[in-house]
């Protein structure tokens, strides 16, 4: 009788065991339909620094030096250039969402009961839900929005300024003569190839995500003057592709950290953006669509615009 009180105890154990781990694997997101499916979001663009813009050492941001990335092209060469931390242009985008003004006169944040640290981690929640969310203790909620690239084109280095103190650090200081202090800035012209990737998300949750990302690039810098602009090539179309898909066709425009000639660059970037087809806005293959140029600013700016009518004059 023991040894079978000992089998059932440990086929309960394993059970038991094979439950939790299946707990621990599910997604916690909510089942879609087909008038709703999940796909996979691409925006892949072309920045530009349309002034000198401090971006801040990810360690040193306290002694006010630009961020640098060291690296040896593919001739050889060892080069440093200036790099926009993803990272960096993620919290941009976050604080966008958080602070968006919603018709009840509130922000989007207070509205929804969350804000930084203090995440909501709901799946329903317009900011949670793609960009990921941890509520201690309690919830975590894996992000579905990556970021990448951000190595400048450019092997210019950034230029030392000397600037007045900050108004923050003159209270209390009646009697003391200001301290100036010196700042390294990038400078304007540079091209910052970048790129989002969101998993698994639905069309109603892409609409943040596009809302957050046009509405940050005025936003973007670690300090004052803050922005940056979608560059131009010389026919004036924009450097901006928007990929919709569940597979992933063409070829992704990715510049390579290596080149250092703008022209190359913008070159390289409409070349792969309009792969396998050319001189066109738009690539449609089976479970794949591609936007390039003013068609992807357009779709851009149509789902913000759907974010705006659906969930902030909601």
């Amino acid at each position: 009788m023991a040894a079978k009180k000992s089998q059932t105890t440990n086929d309960q154990t394993e059970n038991g065991s094979e439950t939790a781990k299946e707990s621990k694997v599910t997604s916690g997101l909510p089942r879609t339909d087909e008038k709703n499916p999940r796909m996979h979001f691409d925006i892949y663009a072309i920045l530009e620094g349309s002034q000198e813009l401090y971006f801040g050492h990810e360690v040193q941001v306290n002694v006010n030096l630009v961020e640098i990335v060291k690296l040896t092209t593919k001739d050889g060469k060892s080069i440093e250039k200036c790099y926009i931390s993803p990272t960096k242009r993620r919290g941009v985008e976050r604080r966008c969402l958080l602070w968006a003004p919603v018709k009840s006169g509130e922000l989007l944040g207070d509205k929804q009961q969350c804000g930084i640290p203090k995440t909501c981690a709901k799946p329903a929640c317009p900011i949670c839900a793609p960009y990921g969310a941890l509520d201690p203790g309690k919830s975590t909620l894996i992000g579905r929005v990556t970021h990448g690239g951000g190595v400048a084109v450019q092997d210019i280095y950034p230029v030392e300024k000397q600037r007045a103190m900050h108004p923050a650090r003159l209270v209390n200081q009646k009697d003391e003569t200001p301290i100036p202090f010196k700042r390294q800035y990038n400078q304007p012209g540079i091209l910052y190839p970048v790129s989002n990737h969101a998993l698994s998300i639905t069309d109603r949750d892409f609409y943040s995500v596009a809302y957050a990302f046009l509405d940050s690039l005025p936003r973007i810098g670690s300090g004052n003057p803050k922005g940056i602009a979608i560059a131009e090539s010389e026919n004036q179309t924009p450097l901006l592709v928007v990929d919709r898909y569940l597979v992933p066709r063409g070829k992704r425009p990715i510049i390579s950290p290596s080149v250092t000639d703008p022209e190359q660059a913008i070159a390289d970037f409409m070349r792969l953006a309009q792969y396998p087809e050319d001189n066109t806005d738009r690539i449609q293959a089976t479970y794949f669509d591609r936007w390039i140029g003013n068609a992807a600013l357009e779709k851009l700016q149509e789902y913000a615009a759907n974010f705006v009518e659906t969930v902030l004059q909601a």
